[in-house]
């Protein structure tokens, strides 16, 4: 078990979107100290990293902790908790929205080679 300082730490999350997503049921403490802090397993990190991968698809967060269920109850297949048309739904939104972020992430590389090569400045 961890507190919530170290999840934070190694994930890359700030406290207070742990907080919040804890809050909002998007991820849940496995435990609490004596003193009510937040206590999270490796399951619980495991969770959080796979919500990190979703969060550039703009689900919202009942979408995502929908989908964060979904995944984790069957690893084999990963939408088969889910009826065939929400499944379904789930794939074709993550296939357009991954097409828009490459095509972002196209423009940003191209505006990149406009301005030219990263200098970082010397100490």
């Amino acid at each position: 078990m961890m507190h919530i300082g170290e999840l934070a730490e190694r994930v890359g999350l700030s406290l207070r979107s742990l907080r919040h997503w804890d809050d909002v049921g998007l991820v849940h403490a496995s435990g609490r100290t004596d003193g009510g802090f937040r206590l999270y397993t490796e399951a619980d990190e495991e969770r959080v990293r796979l919500i990190m991968r979703m969060k550039p698809f703009g689900f919202s967060l009942e979408e995502l902790a929908e989908l964060a269920d979904a995944i984790e109850g069957s690893p084999a297949d990963p939408l088969a908790a889910l009826p065939a048309e929400r499944a379904e739904w789930f794939r074709t939104q993550m296939h357009e929205r991954r097409a828009k972020l490459a095509r972002q992430l196209a423009d940003a590389d191209a505006l990149l080679a406009r301005v030219g090569p990263f200098t970082p400045p010397a100490d």
